[in-house]
């Protein structure tokens, strides 16, 4: 008997995941695996966030939170917003969730209608179009390479929307390629959608706090569109608190509704120590904070440290990213090539190529929507760093 439904039979795995799970398959040989496909701050929590969830257990805060999240927990996010972003918000308009993908599936599962189509510029995190499957939408992709620096352009977003454009999701800083859209890029993007009111954006800013030049400039921040815009972001990236799972949407009251009105049929409210956590950490602005300085600085570092590693090897190409931690580097010269075993097509290939022959896990950047690259995460120490370009360099040295 086939109980499976459509639905989970057409969703792809997590490649992201995928890739960690091999890699730890390997690392559980005895193998020594340079694992540079995880989406994660290699740092801790600040202790400051950490004490305010071991006081929340000693205060008894573990009974069912309210489904949005504390009331206080929502003013602080308010707060927040105001103060790094300049944007108002009222409690009510916030809904707490157990991390960002969480707040993301939310907002496209109370827009989304089938057949609505949903732009998702490429390069894109990998959830995206899973999730607008999901909810039976039908993914429009823009593409914007290395050479565009990973951007769309005003004249791409106007011409991909059609009557039938329900929803574009937007990301920045980007996860796969760390590019940061600039104020003026977003005001003539910004341009393009007031024209076209029904189409929605989710704004998905999780990186906000690691951005290396200039500040984060949001879409929620044209009033044109602030009502049109559903803002997704948590604490996971910019405090180091990837498994604290706390994200949130910020968004026009009704859709807020709609999304409180999922999370709970679906999962209710987030962890209450969690939330506790995360009020120590709205209320603290970044500026006050030194160890997401130091997070930002380190990652800006070795950012300039693999860039300049990876000229070493001429035939890859790079942006240079501004935000984030990754770079999604152009690997296409590779294809073809062989080292007399491997036979190395696509990036998929090239992928598991490097993870056997150079113990370095990356993520294919087909799953990200770009064949031709593949995502470096230098969210890893600098000797670990140093070590992966140079077994990458060896194993590419041999293909021909």
């Amino acid at each position: 008997m086939d109980y499976l439904s459509k639905r989970v039979k057409s969703m792809e795995e997590s490649a992201t995941l995928a890739m960690t799970s091999k890699s730890r398959e390997l690392a559980c040989q005895g193998l020594d695996v340079i694992n540079l496909s995880i989406g994660e701050p290699d740092f801790n929590t600040p202790e400051f966030i950490k004490e305010a969830g071991k006081k929340a257990i000693d205060e008894n805060y573990t009974h069912y939170p309210p489904v949005p999240g504390y009331q206080d927990l929502r003013e602080a996010i308010c707060l927040k917003l105001k103060r790094d972003n300049l944007l108002e918000y009222k409690p009510n308009q916030i809904v707490v969730s157990t991390g960002g993908k969480q707040a993301l599936a939310n907002c496209i599962l109370s827009i989304v209608n089938p057949a609505d189509e949903v732009i998702i510029p490429v390069p894109y995190w990998v959830s995206y179009t899973e999730l607008v499957k999901l909810a039976e939408g039908e993914p429009v992709f823009i593409k914007a390479n290395v050479e565009k620096d990973f951007k769309i352009t005003a004249q791409q977003l106007e011409q991909a929307i059609t009557p039938r454009t329900r929803l574009l999701i937007f990301n920045s800083p980007n996860n796969p390629s760390g590019s940061v859209y600039s104020w003026e890029e977003l005001k003539s993007l910004a341009e393009v959608l007031s024209r076209h009111p029904q189409v929605f954006i989710i704004s998905d800013e999780i990186y906000e706090y690691i951005i290396f030049t200039g500040k984060h400039e949001s879409l929620a921040s044209f009033p044109e569109l602030k009502d049109r815009v559903a803002l997704i972001n948590g604490v996971s990236k910019g405090y180091a608190m990837t498994g604290w799972r706390l994200g949130y949407v910020a968004a026009h009251r009704e859709i807020a509704e709609a999304c409180n009105k999922i999370q709970g049929q679906i999962t209710s409210a987030t962890s209450s120590i969690s939330q506790r956590a995360a009020l120590a950490a709205m209320l603290r602005s970044p500026n006050e904070t030194p160890e997401i300085q130091q997070m930002v600085s380190a990652f800006h570092h070795r950012r300039d440290l693999v860039l300049n590693l990876l000229k070493e090897i001429p035939q890859i190409k790079t942006n240079t990213p501004q935000g984030a931690f990754y770079i999604f580097a152009d690997f296409s010269a590779f294809f073809g090539k062989s080292d007399g075993k491997h036979q190395i097509i696509n990036g998929d290939d090239l992928c598991m190529y490097l993870l056997e022959k150079a113990l370095v896990a990356l993520v294919p950047g087909s799953a990200f929507g770009d064949p031709n690259c593949l995502r470096i995460s230098y969210a890893t120490s600098e000797n670990n760093l140093i070590r992966a370009v140079q077994r990458i360099k060896e194993a590419l040295t041999v293909l021909h």
